[in-house]
């Protein structure tokens, strides 16, 4: 920061201050990457984004479109490694994980059994409601601004299950959520059917997180990224990290297959690859891409209000235009491959809590699918690391990846700036695991 002494015409002498602008490189080009490049041109720094694909594509494109107060529980939690066991070789249920001879998997797999205890989960449910609503309410600012333009509706979220034994498992979770001061009522069927009479008779009842609200992912992305580039963001797309120049404790540049870029900053936001690009800079940041699987339905549907299927661990959305049907976790490695029985699934799990609806043949064959960011104890890293000055790492928010876009270029941008953080930055770690 640099320091000016001023007289005005008065003859009175004051200080000016003027920020040191930066030059920031991030790595990813999805919604943490990019909404870290809004917040940090809002405060007036040069950025360009690095990608290795044409970021058209990926899980921030093609996720749910939720933002989740709802989500305070963490995926490691008391009882997902007994269920995951039991449908581990199944490759068509809601929680698959193909057997292979992976050792960072077994090592992250071995640190999530660790963090799925129930004092895990009183430590993180604190955080994640902060963060969550610290986010929802940063998103309502950004359509606030005018900056640009996007769809966004708070219906909230209705979790629905079709039997007893999840009807019990949720009514939990929702008298915490009710404690922790959220917005949540309790519907019976009868209820329900008369908010969303489209649910089959199956359909037993919900519980309603009015806490909770949506937004059409792709076409977000879309705006945020001609408004980035109408404020200067370079993106640099196909650009794949091979290396890292290092002196002493800062990072001076990032080579890629293409080119070197040097900054003053760096941000790892490289969703499920960030633990194989902080492994080249030495750093042990353990995330697994857990793989989702994403519909689209153009054409009427008669789902107005967004609905998790709970057995199903399914998520409907009605988007700007057209309905998306989305959700299942497989952990089989970083790729894209669809899986057929997984598709069907999800398309014959949407026939089973609808009246009368079927996803045609085609809209199947048009399934896509991303990677979810996973950390073992279900909390993202943000924060710098104490062997690099100058790197921020932002990654591993799972499920949470888009309601806590905004929360996460906020903080990233204060990192930057050495400002005191919004939140408490001590539990999102990138060194807990070290």
């Amino acid at each position: 920061m640099k320091i000016k002494f001023k007289i005005d015409f008065a003859g009175a002498f004051y200080l000016e201050y003027k920020k040191s602008m930066k030059k920031v490189v991030i790595i990813g080009g999805g919604i943490s990457g990019m909404c870290s490049a809004y917040y940090l041109v809002k405060e007036g720094h040069t950025v360009t984004i690095l990608d290795q694909s044409d970021m058209t594509t990926g899980t921030s494109f093609i996720n749910a479109g939720y933002l989740t107060p709802s989500h305070f529980i963490p995926l490691a939690a008391p009882g997902i490694i007994t269920q995951g066991i039991k449908w581990m070789f199944n490759s068509a249920s809601p929680f698959y994980i193909k057997p292979r001879l992976d050792l960072d998997f077994f090592k992250w797999a071995w640190l999530f059994k660790q963090s799925a205890t129930k004092s895990n989960v009183e430590k993180s449910i604190p955080v994640l409601k902060e963060l969550n609503l610290k986010s929802q309410i940063l998103f309502e600012e950004m359509l606030a601004t005018l900056d640009f333009n996007f769809h966004y509706e708070k219906k909230g979220v209705l979790m629905a299950y079709s039997n007893a034994k999840s009807e019990e498992e949720e009514n939990k979770v929702a008298h915490r959520a009710l404690k922790e001061g959220l917005d949540v009522t309790l519907l019976n069927k009868e209820e329900l059917h008369k908010i969303q009479p489209v649910l089959s008779d199956k359909v037993i009842g919900a519980v309603h997180y009015k806490c909770d609200s949506h937004m059409t992912p792709n076409h977000f992305m879309a705006t945020l990224k001609t408004w980035l580039e109408n404020n200067q963001v370079r993106f640099r797309t196909y650009q794949e990290v091979e290396d890292f120049t290092v002196k002493n404790n800062k990072i001076i540049s990032v080579k890629t297959n293409h080119i070197n870029f040097e900054a003053d900053e760096f941000v790892l936001a490289s969703g499920s690859w960030t633990s194989k690009l902080a492994s080249k800079l030495k750093l042990n940041v353990p995330i697994q891409g857990g793989k989702g699987y994403s519909m689209d339905v153009y054409r009427p549907t008669g789902i107005t209000i967004p609905t998790i299927l709970l057995e199903a661990k399914a998520a409907i959305t009605p988007m700007d235009g057209f309905t998306r049907f989305a959700g299942t976790m497989e952990f089989s490695g970083n790729n894209t491959l669809i899986r057929k029985e997984r598709v069907e699934a999800l398309a014959n799990a949407a026939s089973k809590y609808y009246r009368d609806f079927e996803i045609s043949e085609k809209e199947r064959a048009s399934a896509t699918s991303g990677l979810r960011p996973v950390s073992p104890d279900g909390v993202p890293f943000i924060g710098k690391t104490s062997k690099y000055s100058n790197l921020t790492i932002a990654a591993g928010h799972a499920m949470m990846g888009w309601s806590l876009g905004p929360i996460t270029g906020k903080l990233v941008t204060e990192l930057v700036e050495n400002k005191k953080a919004s939140v408490n930055l001590v539990p999102l770690s990138p060194e807990r695991f070290k």
